[in-house]
């Protein structure tokens, strides 16, 4: 009968079915002579015979020692072919490589030998199945059998080796995918395999890894977060390895697709993938000036939470994210490039970022937005023009409410900034653009008089620094008279608006310019305010005393008999009497020794500071003011003497009849609200 196993003798086949080792090496041997007589004797067809023998008949079977004997038979077999491997070398891997995936541990590890020891005599002549081969390892790194990893890391390293070797021919374009495919594995082991091939591959001058970076610049990234040190130590190092190349040769790099994975990346709750994601976008915000911009929006949403950061331990994150924040503002300020820097910017959604992070975001956050806005706004104003409108609501509702100061303050800058870049040009302000500004901050005030009352005096003060005070203040006096205002508002706003205008060194041009109401320009302005002033009697007070007005103040100061004396009234006179020992009021306290007018000015300003010193009862304010006028001349001898064409009042053409009727009217409306309150409490 024919050996269905010819030209393997049936001593053979028996003996590389053995459940011993030792028995099927020696089969293996016997097989390895065979063949290499057939070579020497050029019998090719023989060799292919015992190739498919071994294949079909053992590394195919069911049986396990059947294919342990098949394997080592298979190697034995290339080897004994040595450089003629090629010609077989489809029949011999493919079998090998089905091995790889059997469920026998002694089978994957004898296929894994048996591979290894094909490739080492094959070399070159493999790497068509190299997609297979790499797949193939990739598995057996991660195999639970220990025996097998460490064939498998051999076989790696072999591999290796032989890609090297064969660089200027190894296809880049189809290693690519593979790495992509399983660079996203959790397997430490996994990860520390691709991440030598890349290395490796990046290492060989012939072989361009960076040009294929994007592609796989997220996977490098995740493995950042492997729970093994040693992982993280490699993939940081592979990744310092493509940087320096980027910096070399910024060309070889396709930047823009590696800066939007970039951006994913540094949204990452790992601390470790967001720092380097952020040292990237730096670099590459160095590296590609001015084009980087069209980037900005997704960039401000990675980098601006990062400002907030506070633990030590995001310390390199939050100053690196600093660091880019001020790289591109330089690149929209500079002068050179600002133009052509400025056409990669995409403002609409540059904008609509900022926008979302005005609102529940930290302050350091809300701080560097409101930043930018106002760079914008000063840099770009007319293309900025159009967001005023969508700025103004968060602006005014959220960020003027905001619990910061800080962000207070800056809000009013951006705000201010606003307002000024809708000005018209020339050196007149666009009034209307004011007062629609300042009538959505009153109707603010009046929906939350807390807020009036914790913020109004921070948000006016800084906003005439920046504005044109005089106006300010004339537009707030017009628009508390012009509307319908809650009294209890007015009176608020205007004790707010008379400290500031009373205590602010800004202010001080103002404060001159009411000091002289002989000016046209200077009397306009007292009535303006003396009419909104009306609401709070000693705010109306104070101004008369700044304005000079003394005959005035001592006439008012004569109807506070007829005006409801109430606890908030003595508060704000003691105020008021501290005010007047103050720099502020030098003028006046000089006025009352003064000879001009006719000693006139300074017998009213007596009557007037005896009269408030009679209203205050006996506290520290009362011994103050009466400590102070002990040093005055008596005036109460002469009181025929004082000539009303002497005074102050007498040189402008400021009606204050007119306005002495106004302000007992205003009060009456006060009294008549307070007695209105209490009726209703009543019931």
């Amino acid at each position: 009968m024919e050996n269905a196993f010819a030209p393997i003798s049936e001593a053979c086949v028996k003996a590389l079915s053995d459940k011993t080792y030792e028995k099927r090496k020696v089969a293996a041997l016997e097989i390895e002579k065979m063949v290499t007589d057939f070579k020497t004797k050029k019998n090719m067809t023989q060799i292919k015979r015992i190739i498919d023998v071994l294949s079909r008949d053992f590394v195919r079977s069911n049986d396990s020692n059947k294919k342990k004997g098949g394997l080592i038979a298979l190697a034995a077999t290339s080897i004994a072919l040595g450089k003629d491997t090629e010609k077989f070398i489809e029949d011999i891997v493919n079998p090998i490589m089905n091995c790889l995936i059997d469920n026998d541990n002694r089978v994957r590890f004898f296929a894994s030998e048996s591979l290894y020891n094909v490739v080492k005599v094959a070399r070159g002549a493999v790497l068509p199945f190299f997609p297979s081969v790499f797949n193939a390892l990739s598995r057996l790194v991660t195999d639970p059998d220990q025996s097998i990893k460490n064939g498998s890391e051999i076989l790696d390293r072999l591999l290796k080796d032989i890609v090297i070797e064969s660089s200027q021919t190894f296809d880049l374009d189809a290693f690519i995918p593979l790495v992509r495919e399983r660079i996203m594995v959790k397997s430490s082991f996994a990860r520390q395999f691709i991440i030598s091939w890349i290395s490796v591959l990046n290492a060989v001058p012939e072989i361009n890894m960076v040009m294929f970076l994007p592609e796989i610049l997220h996977g490098l990234f995740q493995i950042l977060e492997d729970p093994l040190p040693e992982i993280q130590r490699m993939c940081e190092s592979l990744l310092a390895q493509f940087l320096k190349i980027i910096k070399l040769d910024p060309t070889a790099a396709d930047i823009p697709k590696m800066t939007n994975v970039l951006i994913v990346q540094a949204q990452s709750s790992n601390p470790l993938i967001q720092f380097y994601a952020i040292s990237w976008i730096k670099e590459f915000v160095q590296l590609s000036g001015g084009e980087i911009l069209c980037f900005s929006s997704g960039i401000f949403t990675a980098i601006l939470p990062c400002l907030a950061f506070e633990s030590d331990a995001k310390k390199n994150i939050k100053d690196c994210a600093n660091a880019v924040n001020l790289n591109l503002l330089e690149l929209i300020s500079n002068g050179e490039d600002k133009q052509k820097n400025l056409s990669y910017l995409d403002l609409n959604s540059v904008m609509e970022v900022l926008r979302q992070y005005l609102v529940h975001s930290p302050v350091p956050t809300k701080i560097a937005v409101l930043k930018w806005v106002h760079h914008l706004f000063t840099e770009v104003h007319d293309e900025m023009s159009e967001h005023a409108n969508k700025l103004f609501p968060v602006l005014l509702r959220d960020c003027l409410s905001d619990s910061s100061d800080e962000v207070v303050l800056q809000a009013i800058v951006v705000l201010a900034e606003i307002v000024n870049s809708a000005t018209v040009k020339g050196n007149d302000f666009d009034q209307t653009q004011y007062r629609q500004f300042l009538v959505e901050l009153l109707n603010l005030f009046s929906e939350n008089n807390t807020f009036l009352e914790k913020r109004g005096t921070l948000i006016i003060r800084q906003l005439c620094r920046l504005l044109n005070a005089e106006y300010i203040y004339r537009t707030f006096a017009e628009i508390l008279l012009e509307e319908r205002i809650n009294l209890k508002i007015a009176s608020t706003m205007v004790r707010t608006l008379n400290m500031i205008l009373l205590t602010t060194s800004d202010l001080f041009d103002l404060r001159n310019m009411l000091h002289d109401i002989r000016n046209e320009k200077s009397a306009s302005l007292f009535e303006c305010l003396y009419r909104c002033w009306a609401h709070c009697p000693v705010s109306t007070l104070s101004l008369c005393l700044l304005a000079q007005c003394y005959q005035h103040v001592s006439e008012i100061v004569t109807l506070f008999a007829d005006i409801e004396i109430t606890v908030d009234f003595l508060v704000e006179i003691d105020k008021m009497v501290q005010l007047i020992e103050s720099p502020i009021f030098a003028s006046l306290r000089l006025a009352l020794i003064s000879h001009s007018n006719d000693n006139a000015d300074a017998q009213h300003l007596s009557r007037a500071l005896y009269g408030i010193l009679m209203l205050l009862p006996q506290t520290e304010a009362f011994h103050l003011l009466n400590n102070r006028l002990k040093c005055v001349p008596n005036y109460w001898s002469q009181p025929n003497k004082i000539s009303s064409k002497s005074t102050n009042e007498s040189q402008c053409n400021i009606k204050f009849d007119e306005l002495f009727i106004y302000f007992k009217h205003i009060q009456d409306l006060h009294h008549q609200k307070r007695v209105e309150k209490r009726k209703k409490n009543q019931f």
